[in-house]
């Protein structure tokens, strides 16, 4: 190929660069679910979120900052074995719709752990951190029989699945102090 057929064949440097521009362009995932529009707000507002769920990072945090400010046994809940509302300083920490409710259960005690709310998203999220004592969660089936049993570790923030059908039993000589965030 000669000099002169290279540069008949050869675009124009303005034109190549709006050629590459277009190719880039169309090469850019740009639309629903792309990595693009991650933590962003969705181009197409009929598939927005009415009601925007938090992460799992962001539950654990808010769990880890009530069991902090539960550390004191005077702002532990007064009736035992049943959920209620945490003090402020305990859900002050938590942002959003996020629920924060905390449970306190004797030795040898046990309650159930709510299961999803009528009208609320099955993919909303619940965890739980263990303020003080010793505790296990127990994983029942419909017809009541034990299908699991795990503890609820010291210090870590434990993700659970939607659905009911969980029992925290007090496992240890002490009253057991629970948070419970969900959102």
């Amino acid at each position: 190929m000669s000099n002169s057929t290279a540069s008949a064949l050869a675009v124009p440097e303005s034109t190549r660069s709006a050629t590459d521009r277009r190719r880039s362009d169309a090469v850019r995932p740009d639309g629903i679910g792309d990595i693009v529009d991650a933590g962003r707000r969705s181009a197409y507002p009929h598939l927005a979120s009415s009601r925007p769920t938090a992460t799992p990072g962001r539950l654990a945090t808010a769990a880890s900052a009530a069991a902090a400010a539960l550390s004191r046994p005077s702002l532990w809940p007064r009736r035992r074995g049943r959920w209620q509302p945490a003090p402020r300083p305990a859900r002050r920490h938590a942002a959003g719709r996020m629920k924060v409710s905390a449970l306190t259960l004797d030795p040898n005690g046990f309650a159930a752990l709510p299961g999803p709310e009528e009208g609320s998203p099955e993919a909303a999220g619940t965890v739980l951190r263990l303020v003080a004592g010793r505790a296990h969660l127990v994983s029942t089936s419909p017809d009541g029989r034990m299908r699991a049993l795990r503890e609820v570790p010291v210090g870590r923030t434990l993700a659970l699945g939607s659905g009911g059908g969980r029992w925290l039993v007090n496992t240890g000589p002490d009253e057991a102090v629970v948070v419970r965030v969900s959102g």
